[in-house]
């Protein structure tokens, strides 16, 4: 088995928080990718650097042989992941893993496109690759529903669908795929169930004790056709997760 680390970028994240100690578990030492400074220790180096500017790439990836690429941001995920490519590339990366997201490929707005366009430039880089995508965090879905339930009447989008999967779950299968061998774009991981806006919304209120009045609303353009379209859900072939929204919220807020 090779020793060289493993660099995990975007590792202090929701995700990498996951990641980075089922890593160690399995015996293999860590180098994380991070934008500010910390101590290394217990297994863990940390390597500062941006990939959106290009700084610090070259040192993170020197002496790896596998990369998982987690970082991500709002925008900018196709330009950053290039910048990360091409210095793995010159240092003989052997295995190259990314996680996107679920609808990349067909929903017109701006996060998905850069998604996408991050991974064509992990497929055209010719090292050998595996890419998943995965459903909407319920970590991120309680961020949002947290937001709304502050509104005195909450928005519900009509025909906006999710089928949110728990990040720990996303955490355990990439660390599978990056263990095992290269394997390309691997079926996409969601939740077990699918849930309407009002859905979730009603169920983070009931856990809080809070109520609110909802109100339809129906969303314009090309992406509320996709969503309508459920263009960003997974119904046939994925891979599913076993914990539920309710779950979820069950340990995280009730």
């Amino acid at each position: 088995m090779t020793t060289s680390p493993i660099l995990v970028t975007g590792g202090t994240g929701t995700l990498g928080g996951h990641v980075v100690p089922l890593l160690r578990a399995a015996g293999r030492e860590v180098r994380v990718l991070s934008r500010h400074r910390r101590e290394s220790g217990d297994g863990i180096e940390y390597v500062a650097g941006d990939l959106l500017k290009g700084e610090g790439i070259e040192a993170a990836v020197d002496g790896v042989e596998i990369v998982l690429h987690l970082a991500g941001g709002p925008k900018g995920d196709d330009e950053a992941t290039r910048n990360l490519v091409r210095a793995a590339s010159k240092a003989g990366v052997r295995h190259l893993v990314y996680i996107s997201v679920i609808g990349a490929d067909k929903v017109p707005l701006g996060y998905f496109k850069a998604k996408l366009g991050a991974e064509q430039a992990v497929a055209d880089s010719g090292i050998p690759w595996t890419t998943l995508r995965a459903a909407q965090f319920h970590d991120l879905v309680l961020t949002v529903v947290e937001k709304m339930a502050k509104l005195p009447v909450i928005p519900v989008p009509g025909g906006l669908r999710f089928q949110p999967v728990d990040s720990r779950e996303v955490a355990a299968r990439l660390v599978e795929l990056t263990l095992g061998k290269p394997a390309g774009l691997v079926p996409d991981l969601a939740g077990p169930k699918v849930y309407g806006m009002a859905d979730l919304a009603r169920g983070h209120l009931q856990a809080r004790g809070k109520r609110r009045l909802m109100m339809p609303v129906r969303m314009p353009g090309k992406a509320g056709r996709a969503y309508r379209a459920a263009e960003n859900l997974s119904l046939e072939g994925a891979a599913v997760g076993e914990r539920t929204w309710e779950d979820f919220l069950a340990e995280r807020v009730g």
